[in-house]
Order: structure tokens, then sequence, then C-alpha cells
């Protein structure tokens, strides 16, 4: 199915809601996503400047190692939409293009079992709201999907900003959950308390600290909420520049 319409979609993606019974969320727009894209995952990050923030929901393990792999690694199809408001289709991993563009997360993706990714821009006038990407585990264009994944995208942004609408009512503090899973917003508060305890041990700021906390991650071949969890924790403490990380 291509060129689906925006009525058709929001009515599928309403139905996806109501198969699970809850309110409708960017995760029911992944999951639409998915199925008319012939796709094995998707995934949406928020972002609150150029670059992805947090992961706010995935469909599969696979989308949420290629969503955190970008997070950590400050590249990928995400990131470059983000950038520029406009769509990433990257319909060969293997390619030379790719490795160029970027060279970490390409051989890290197809490693995790991707060989194609599609990301595309949640974007409102001058708001960027976040990204949603999109793999399948063989190479090949999205083809006839892509205006489909469009108008989902745009579905996305509108339910994004809603939530996080309705988090700053509800607390005054940045996005609401709005669909995120559990898990994630739990990964979500151990990474921005873990930047919070480097900016004082470090004594850098927020941005360094994160910075910090992503290279060591990848450093060390560990999932950025796994060595968040060992910080907060008071199990690692990282080093200062140059030095020797302390247990």
């Amino acid at each position: 199915m291509g060129d689906t319409g925006a009525d058709v979609l929001w009515g599928l993606v309403a139905a996806q809601s109501a198969s699970h019974g809850g309110r409708v969320s960017v995760a029911d727009v992944c999951a639409v996503a998915v199925g008319l894209a012939a796709a094995d995952g998707a995934w949406v990050t928020a972002a609150s400047g150029r670059g992805p923030d947090f992961v706010m929901c995935v469909t599969d393990p696979v989308g949420e190692q290629l969503a955190e792999l970008q997070l950590m690694l400050g590249e990928g199809p995400c990131h470059d939409v983000l950038a520029s408001a406009a769509p990433v289709l990257a319909g060969d991993l293997g390619d030379p293009e790719s490795a160029r563009r970027w060279p970490a997360f390409t051989d890290e993706a197809r490693r995790a079992g991707a060989a194609a990714v599609f990301a595309f821009p949640l974007v409102i006038g001058a708001i960027r709201a976040g990204a949603m990407g999109l793999y399948r585990g063989v190479p090949g264009p999205l083809g006839r999907h892509f205006g489909d994944c469009l108008l989902l995208a745009d579905a996305a942004t509108v339910l994004l900003l809603d939530a996080a609408g309705e988090g700053r009512a509800a607390d005054g503090d940045g996005p609401g959950l709005g669909g995120q899973a559990p898990h994630l917003a739990h990964h979500r508060a151990e990474i921005d308390q873990a930047t919070g305890i480097l900016t004082v041990q470090l004594d850098v700021p927020v941005a360094e600290a994160y910075a910090r906390l992503r290279a060591y991650a990848y450093a060390q071949d560990r999932r950025l909420a796994e060595v968040a969890t060992d910080i907060v924790a008071r199990r690692l403490r990282l080093p200062p520049a140059g030095g020797e990380d302390q247990p």
C-alpha cells in the first residue's frame, strides 16, 4: 500500500491504539509504519536541540540498539535529519556512501542486524521535535512507502509535541512520557542523573559531561544506560580527561 492518505493513516494509528486499549501515542505510529513499509522495526527519538536527546519508543531490541547507537556515537541518519529537516534514506548500509557519512554507526548498525535505515524528521515549522527511524534486515529502497512514512512522521510530531505539552503542564520540567515505555523512561532518568553527577565530578558543563558519558560507553562497548546505572550507583567514576576510570 502506498500514498494511503492522512485520514486512512490516522485511522490505522487509532486502530493500533485501540488494540491495546491505550491512548494514541508515537508507539502506535511506529507500529503502523513498520507494517506499511515492510520494515523490521522502528523507533522515535525526541530532541530539544540539533541532535537526538532520548529514545521515546522502539518496536524491538534491534530498533532500540540503533536508536541508542546514534545517541552514543553522535552520528547517524537521525542526526542528519535533525540538522537538515529532510528525510535520509540509506537503502544499503553496505555501500561506500553510508560508510563515508557515518563510519562508526554504519559498522555497528550492520553488526546489530540492520542493512537499510530510513529516517524522517519530526518537524513543525522551526520546531524540530525529534526523528522517526525505520530499519530493514535486508538492503533495498523504501520505494512507494515514502509518502506514507512522511505522513506518519507528521502524525508522530503532533503526538510527541502533545506529550511534551502535557508533561510541562504536569510537572513543569520538559517532555512528558506520552507513550514512552517504562524501561526507556527509566533509562532516560538514569542518563540524566549520571550526566548531572559527571558535571560535578569532572567540573565540566552538561554538554561535555554527556559527551564524556557517551564516549566512555562506546569505548567500553557497553550500552549508555548500563554505564549511567553504574555511575548513579557509585560503582563507576569516570576520570578526568586522560586519566584511568575508577571503580
